[in-house]
């Protein structure tokens, strides 16, 4: 699914970030948990290159917790990333992040100077709840929608930390279908920008291939339904999402779905392994290869109808 949502203020984030991140000690990137790789922006991670990193896997009470596990392994194997759980409502979490702080920067600590921290992440990822819990107090603007801060903002945390506060920022162009639909799903891109029932038809298909028993017991189903179609059928009739005449109102029926999963209602549930990511970054790779290979021949074509042109002129 192309994506097609890249507000201007995000652009203009990307410039001061760029700007400002010479002087940064530490970069602070905050993950949807059930979507470690495709909430991992690779303009940050551009950005950020050869600077300490601490990975805060956000939500991480609506994730599979074996799933996390793979993942903090696949981001810990880089010397100067670590990682951290939270679910955003614990007051423990300052101490953590306080520790993984002195433990990557650790000359700043012995010199007694601040830590200047870049914090940032997606849309709708929880980085303006996590800032509020580690100041004590209400310092960034927090809401359901994506896209609440937008603009850089320096909050201290204590005497040794001061956090400099990011707008949650998309890039231009998802190279990955399956990260958009992961992104758009967790709630990552506003609703506006995405079809609901495609949303709905793509979670159902990974949950009837990687947890069909979750919807099983979720819905009292009598059977693993055969397909995506069925299963909202299903969902549809015994939700009463009906329109005149019995059919099945697939909006109203997707956006329950949809609603049901982001809530966590569903179960603890990840959308993405570190193998599965493997896997789809080699067909990227191979669809860019082959596009590459597309512009290198439309050049060459153009650059042969030139030489033409002018040798035929003369």
């Amino acid at each position: 699914m192309a994506i097609n949502w890249y507000p201007g203020h995000m652009h203009k984030a990307n410039k001061e970030m760029t700007k400002i991140l010479p002087d940064v000690d530490l970069v602070i990137e905050l993950l949807d948990c059930r979507l470690p790789y495709s909430s991992q922006n690779p303009a940050i991670t551009k950005l950020a290159q050869n600077k300490p990193c601490i990975k805060i896997l956000s939500k991480s009470d609506l994730a599979d917790p074996e799933m996390t596990e793979q993942w903090q392994d696949y981001f810990e194997r880089v010397k100067s990333v670590k990682t951290l759980l939270t679910t955003l409502d614990q007051p423990e979490t300052i101490q953590r992040l306080m520790s993984l702080v002195r433990e990557l920067v650790p000359h700043k600590s012995k010199s007694r100077t601040h830590v200047l921290a870049m914090i940032t992440g997606i849309p709708n990822v929880g980085k303006s709840s996590l800032i509020n819990i580690l100041a004590g107090r209400k310092v960034a603007k927090t809401g359901n929608e994506p896209a609440i801060t937008k603009g850089l903002q320096r909050i201290r945390i204590q005497d040794e930390l001061i956090l400099l506060d990011t707008p949650g920022i998309l890039w231009p162009k998802i190279h990955n279908e399956n990260s958009g639909y992961r992104l758009a799903v967790s709630g990552a891109i506003r609703d506006t920008a995405t079809e609901v029932e495609d949303l709905a038809f793509y979670l159902t298909a990974y949950l009837l291939e990687y947890h069909p028993g979750l919807l099983v017991d979720r819905y009292n189903l009598d059977a693993i339904p055969k397909s995506d179609v069925e299963f909202l059928e299903e969902l549809g009739a015994r939700r009463g999402c009906l329109r005149a005449g019995g059919h099945v109102d697939l909006e109203k029926v997707s956006s329950i779905l949809v609603n049901e999963f982001r809530s966590g209602t569903l179960g603890r549930i990840s959308l993405e392994t570190p193998d599965m990511i493997l896997a789809e970054e080699k067909i990227v790779k191979a669809k860019q290869d082959i596009e590459a290979a597309k512009q290198e021949q439309k050049k060459r074509n153009k650059q042969s109808s030139r030489g033409s042109r002018k040798k035929n002129q003369s």
